[in-house]
């Protein structure tokens, strides 16, 4: 392939063990929420997907590979959505939406949390953070979790409730969890974007059936404020954003009307990246080329393949051109730096394996062909 141009959280005992997968289980079903490959402080990558009965895991062995073991199975019942983020500690936070099916009537839905501390270390036992509806019918209606973790570990999660609005239930500074706090607004689809700013400061950016719903806060650790509206479509799911100068996000989401990705800085022009993606969010990751600040993007086409792009970061609307990578993939791929620096693409492939491209040497952005891990 070569193209150009829990900050307080207990230790639990480990849920499920850390051995190969079972047979059955080895092939991954889809892809999970958010930022699926990162780097640990050891050096090493982790990729993560999913099955229905539960989280997928593989691990280089070494910083910068080639080599990696798993997949690892972790038996995880009745989640229907998993996401993940990571904080500045390192530490992987992973976030489910459970629904438990108990004769005739609604399921019983709550938001559940586990962590993996260290590279390839076991995860914790998954702990409930609860439902805000008492009422059962509107409580099997709260969506899908998105999570991001503060300077300060503490980490944040913010849910869709059954009168579409945004929730949030964030870690207080002694470690244990705040009430869910409602941060109001109507029309809100699953999969807002949130980022946590190198300064603390963390902003989240949310769907909604005629315009974006965008809050932040004013200082770390402090309450969110919803800013004015923005006048976009966004498709439900697609939202992404990447932290692009101090304190400053870009978001990029498809467009629900033209269908084509954009680009967009509160307060500027939206900036059309072209594109057919399939619905999934576009993976975005700062890195610098032959001595550039650019941005790298990769998605899924509407037909499955794997494109990839870079530019220069804030510079998008001089123009980037989407290169195939000759690769098809399930979900959204992912895209993160190893311990040597260097950008490596990830991807679930057709048959449910990770599949792995690394930048080789020489100028631009050029990926060596992708391998099976």
């Amino acid at each position: 392939m070569r193209t150009g141009s829990g900050r307080g959280a207990a230790r639990g005992r480990a849920a499920g063990r850390t051995g190969q997968a079972e047979p059955e289980r080895r092939a991954a079903e889809a892809t999970i929420a958010g930022r699926w490959l990162v780097l640990g402080k050891d050096g090493r990558l982790t990729a993560y997907a999913r099955t229905r009965a539960g989280l997928l895991r593989w691990t280089e062995t070494r910083p910068g590979g080639p080599r990696w073991t798993g997949p690892d199975f972790f038996p995880v019942p009745d989640l229907t959505h998993v996401s993940v983020a990571q904080g500045a500690d390192t530490y992987v936070h992973f976030l489910g939406r459970r629904e438990v099916r108990t004769g005739d009537g609604p399921p019983a839905v709550d938001i559940v949390h586990a962590i993996q501390y260290q590279t390839g270390r076991p995860v914790t036992e998954w702990r409930s953070l609860g439902n805000p509806h008492k009422d059962r019918e509107k409580a099997a209606r709260f969506g899908a979790p998105v999570g991001v973790v503060g300077a300060t570990g503490r980490v944040h999660v913010f849910v869709r409730n059954a009168g579409r609005g945004l929730m949030l239930r964030r870690e207080a500074p002694s470690g244990k969890w705040e009430p869910w706090a409602d941060l109001k607004g109507s029309g809100v689809e699953d999969g807002p974007a949130a980022v946590a700013h190198a300064s603390g400061r963390i902003e989240v950016l949310a769907g909604c059936d005629e315009s974006a719903l965008w809050w932040r806060q004013e200082e770390a650790d402090g309450d969110f404020r919803q800013e004015p509206g923005i006048p976009v479509r966004v498709a439900p799911g697609t939202a992404a954003v990447l932290e692009t100068a101090p304190d400053r996000g870009t978001y990029y989401w498809t467009d629900r009307d033209g269908g084509q990705l954009v680009a967009h800085r509160p307060g500027e022009w939206v900036i059309p990246l072209g594109g057919t993606p399939s619905g999934d969010p576009v993976a975005v990751l700062r890195a610098v080329i032959d001595g550039y600040d650019c941005t790298v993007l990769a998605h899924r086409d509407a037909d499955g393949h794997v494109m990839l792009a870079a530019c220069g970061t804030e510079n998008e609307q001089a123009g980037l051109w989407w290169s195939p990578t000759g690769e098809r993939c399930l979900g959204a791929p992912a895209l993160a730096l190893d311990g040597h620096g260097r950008i490596v693409l990830a991807l679930v492939g057709p048959d449910g394996a990770l599949r792995v491209a690394r930048q080789s040497a020489g100028t631009g952005l050029a990926l060596d062909p992708a391998v099976g891990v």
